[in-house]
C-alpha cells in the first residue's frame, strides 16, 4: 500500500482558495494480486507505477497555491481544461468502457444521474442497463434519511460479491458512490467498504472522468468539495429513456434554510441559481425533442434568485408569504422565481410546467396569479407543513406557525379554483408529544391533501438537531404515530379525491399501466394517477379521425371512480391543452 496522499488542483476559474478540490489517493488492495490488462494493453501493474512516478515528479502543493493567488474571470463560455500533470489526454478518455447507473431518492438525484452521464459520454464512455456488462458501476446516493444509506450500504454488499467474481481477463470492476452520502460520509465509505473506489459530492460530477482515470492507476479517488457557484448550467443532461413525456430541469442547487432536522445544507451546500438563459435554452431544447412536462427542481426551487444580470443585481428584496420569517437575512437583488416561472411557461403552450420541492414561505402573490393565469402551468402545489404543532414547527426552524400555515392554505385556494395540494410530514421529531402529533392529525383532515409523503424522523449528523436537540421519541412511538398519519391522510385524500367522480379531466398519457396491458395511465394536472381503457377514440383536432392514444398525448378522460392514491375513468378523446382550455372541463 501507498501511503494516505492528498493532490491538490486548482478547479476551474473561480475563486482562489475556496474553489480548490481535493482527490484522496489511497492504493487500491485488489482482491487478488494478478495484474489485469486494460484496453491498451497495458498492465495495471505497469500503468500504476507510471502513474506513481509522474506523480512524485508533477507539481507541488505550493505551485496550487500560487497559481491560485490571483483571482482570474470566468470564462463567458466554457473552456476544455487541459488534463493535469499527472494525466495524460487519453488516460481521461473512456475507452469505450461501459457505465451502468443506479439511482436513489429524490428527483434532484434523477437529474444528477442525467448530468453525470452527459459528462461521462461526451469522455467517451458507454452507458449499459445490463449490471453484469458494466465496467463501471455508479450509485448516485441519498442521505436524507437512515434507511436511505442502509439501503446503499446492502446494495455494495451485493456488488462486491460480483466484484470478487469478476474474470480475470476482464478489466477490473469499478465501483462508486456518487451524491449526498458521498458528500456527508466521505472516507468513512472508503474505510468501510473497500471496494469502493470512487467518491464524487453532488458538486463534482465534471470530474468524473478524472476521478475515473485515476481509479485505473489502482488508486482510489474522492471529490467531495461543495462549491459556492456549481450549477451545471452549460451542460445539458441525457435523457436516459428515449420513451418519456417528462423532464427535470435543475434551476437551483442547495439550500439556506437549516431546518434543525435536515442535512440538505450539509449534502448540497448553500443554494444558488442558474442563469434564467441557461434554463430558458434547456426548456426549448427539450421541447424540440416532443416532451410534453417540465418540472423545475431545486432544494427550495421557489427561492430561486438569479444575479448573474448586472442589471437585475440592485432590486428589491424577495416578498415572502403572510406571516412567514427566514432563517437568514433577506437577499437583495436578481430575478426572482415568478419571472422564471412566467418565460418558461411562454415557451411551449402545449408543455406542461411544474416545480418541486418549495418551501411555503416563497410564495408570493404573483407566483399564485401566474399559476392561475397560466393554462400550461400545473393547478398544483406542493406545500410541505411538516408538522401540525406550531411548538414542533418552532423547534424544527421552519419559518412559521400552524395558523401562518393554514392562513397561507385557504389563501392559495380562494387564488387558484381547484387547485391540488400536496406535503411532507415528519413524526416523532425530538420532543414531540401525543399532543403535538394530534394537531398534525387535525392538520391533515383540515387540509385534506390529494398527495402526502409521510415519514418517521431519522437524526442526522451535523443537523442542528443533532447538536441542540434530543432523539427522544421511542421507535416503536415513532412508527404508531407515522402509521396513524398515513390511515388519516388516505382516509382524507379519499374523500378529496372523491369529489372528481363525474368530472371530466385533462390526462397526459404516460404509457400502459402497469398492473394492465390492456390500459392506458397518465397524470391530471394535480399530478395524480389516471387509469383508463385503451380504446380508439376521436381526435378533437381532426374531427372522424379514430386514434388509440400514445404516450406524450393529451386526453380528455371522465372520471368513474377514486382512491387516496389514483383516479380511474374512460377516454372520450384525444385533444390538445390548447382546445381543452378554451373548453370548461366538468
Amino acid at each position: 500500500m501507498h501511503p494516505l496522499q492528498r493532490v491538490f488542483r486548482a478547479q476551474r476559474l473561480s475563486a482562489p482558495l475556496t474553489s480548490m478540490c481535493w482527490v484522496l489517493l489511497r492504493t487500491f488492495r485488489a482482491h487478488n494480486s494478478t495484474s489485469c490488462p486494460d484496453p491498451e494493453g497495458k498492465s495495471s501493474e505497469g500503468v500504476q507505477k507510471d502513474f506513481s512516478s509522474r506523480l512524485a515528479t508533477g507539481p507541488s502543493f505550493q505551485h496550487f497555491l500560487r497559481s491560485a493567488s490571483v483571482p482570474q474571470e470566468k470564462p463567458s463560455s466554457p473552456e476544455v481544461e487541459d488534463p493535469p500533470p499527472y494525466l495524460s489526454g487519453d488516460e481521461l478518455l473512456g475507452r469505450q468502457r461501459k457505465v451502468y447507473l443506479e439511482t436513489y431518492g429524490c428527483q434532484m438525484n434523477v437529474n444528477d444521474t442525467e448530468i453525470a452521464w452527459s459528462i461521462l459520454q461526451k469522455s467517451g464512455y458507454l452507458r449499459t442497463s445490463n449490471l453484469q456488462e458494466a465496467d463501471v458501476i455508479l450509485l448516485v446516493t441519498c442521505s436524507i434519511r437512515e434507511k436511505a444509506e442502509q439501503t446503499i450500504w446492502n446494495r455494495l454488499h451485493q456488488l462486491k460479491v460480483l466484484k470478487a467474481k469478476r474474470p480475470r481477463s476482464r478489466v477490473p470492476l469499478r465501483i462508486g458512490i456518487l451524491g449526498c452520502m458521498a458528500e456527508r460520509l466521505k472516507g468513512e465509505i472508503l474505510n468501510r467498504e473497500k471496494m469502493v473506489d470512487l467518491l464524487a459530492g453532488p458538486d463534482a460530477y465534471r470530474d468524473l472522468p478524472r476521478l475515473l482515470a485515476v481509479v485505473e492507476s489502482g488508486q482510489q479517488a474522492a471529490n467531495v468539495l461543495l462549491s459556492l457557484d456549481e450549477t451545471y448550467a452549460d451542460i445539458m443532461p441525457v435523457q436516459t429513456s428515449p420513451s418519456a413525456t417528462s423532464a427535470f430541469v435543475s434551476i437551483m442547487r442547495g439550500c439556506d434554510n437549516m431546518c434543525s432536522y435536515c442535512i440538505v445544507p450539509f449534502t448540497r451546500g448553500r443554494e444558488r441559481s442558474r442563469p434564467v438563459a441557461s434554463i430558458l435554452d434547456e426548456v426549448r431544447k427539450l421541447s424540440e425533442q416532443g416532451l410534453k412536462e417540465v418540472t423545475l427542481l431545486g432544494q427550495n426551487v421557489n427561492s430561486f434568485r438569479d444575479n448573474s444580470e448586472v442589471q437585475f443585481s440592485s432590486t428589491g428584496s424577495a416578498n415572502l408569504s403572510r406571516g412567514f420569517t427566514t432563517n437568514y437575512k433577506p437577499k437583495q437583488g436578481g430575478l426572482r422565481f415568478s419571472h422564471l416561472l412566467d418565460q418558461v411557461s411562454r415557451i411551449d403552450p402545449e408543455m406542461r410546467i411544474r416545480f418541486t420541492s418549495p418551501h411555503p414561505k416563497d410564495f408570493p402573490d404573483e407566483v399564485l396569479q401566474l399559476i392561475r393565469e397560466r393554462h400550461n402551468i400545473c393547478k398544483q402545489i406542493h406545500l410541505p407543513a411538516q408538522s401540525g404543532s406550531s411548538r414542533v414547527l418552532e423547534a424544527m426552524r421552519r419559518g412559521y406557525s400552524r395558523e401562518a400555515y393554514v392562513a397561507l392554505v385557504h389563501h392559495i385556494r380562494e387564488a387558484i379554483p381547484g387547485v391540488g395540494l400536496s406535503s411532507d410530514f415528519i413524526t416523532g421529531f425530538c420532543g414531540e408529544t401525543e399532543d403535538d402529533h394530534l394537531q398534525t392529525v387535525s392538520l391533515l383532515r383540515e387540509v385534506q391533501y390529494n398527495t402526502g409523503f409521510l415519514f418517521a424522523y431519522s437524526m442526522r449528523q451535523k443537523t442542528r438537531a443533532y447538536h441542540r436537540l434530543k432523539d427522544d421519541v421511542p421507535e416503536e412511538v415513532k412508527l404508531r404515530r407515522l402509521e396513524e398519519l398515513i390511515t388519516v391522510f388516505r382516509e382524507e385524500a379519499s374523500k378529496v379525491n372523491a369529489t372528481s367522480v363525474g368530472c371530466t379531466q385533462l390526462v397526459l398519457v404516460e404509457g400502459f399501466s402497469k398492473r394492465s396491458n390492456t390500459d392506458l395511465c397518465g397524470r391530471n394536472d394535480a399530478n395524480l394517477k389516471v387509469i383508463f381503457p385503451d380504446a380508439e377514440v376521436e381526435d378533437i383536432t381532426d374531427p372522424g379521425l379514430k386514434v388509440r392514444a400514445q404516450p406524450g398525448d393529451y386526453v380528455l378522460v371522465k372520471i368513474t371512480s377514486a382512491s387516496s392514491q389514483t383516479l380511474k375513468g374512460h377516454i372520450l378523446c384525444r385533444t390538445t391543452m390548447k382546445d381543452s382550455s378554451m373548453n370548461c372541463l366538468t
